[in-house]
């Protein structure tokens, strides 16, 4: 409990935690099952606000379903969870206009760099097309 007293965790990073400080498997299991039900321990909320708060971060569906896949969160938990999240779309102009300002981009190689600044930000293709306009392709 006092872990959970100080941060949210998900299941999986809290059983490793416990495990890893050499607590009894079974024991763990058994605590954690017991803060499940007690509704002290719960993924979805976990994945909800781990979505709200890299988004507002400015980061991208792509790089938050890594990190949450890496958590050990399931696939259906954490594509709920990015569905509740920000307008992808919108989310990506906003974070083009904040690094590169309001002007759009003059020449192919300086939009080819906004676009690489936001696909690392972990935003798909079409997040990055609508934040650079419909004509935006990307170079092969």
């Amino acid at each position: 409990m006092t872990l959970l007293a100080r941060r949210d965790f998900s299941s999986a990073a809290l059983r490793e935690r416990l495990e890893r400080q050499g607590f009894d498997p079974a024991l763990v299991a058994a605590a954690l099952a017991e803060l499940t039900a007690e509704r002290a321990l719960d993924d979805a909320r976990y994945a909800r606000n781990f979505v709200l708060y890299h988004a507002n971060r400015g980061q991208g569906p792509v790089r938050i379903a890594a990190d949450l896949a890496a958590q050990g969160l399931s696939g259906g938990l954490i594509d709920a969870a990015l569905e509740s999240g920000a307008d992808w779309g919108a989310l990506a102009q906003q974070v083009r206009v904040r690094k590169f300002g309001a002007d759009e981009p003059e020449s192919r190689a300086e939009m080819d760099r906004q676009a690489r600044f936001l696909q690392y930000r972990g935003f798909s293709a079409d997040h990055i097309r609508s934040a650079l306009g419909p004509d935006y392709t990307p170079e092969q």
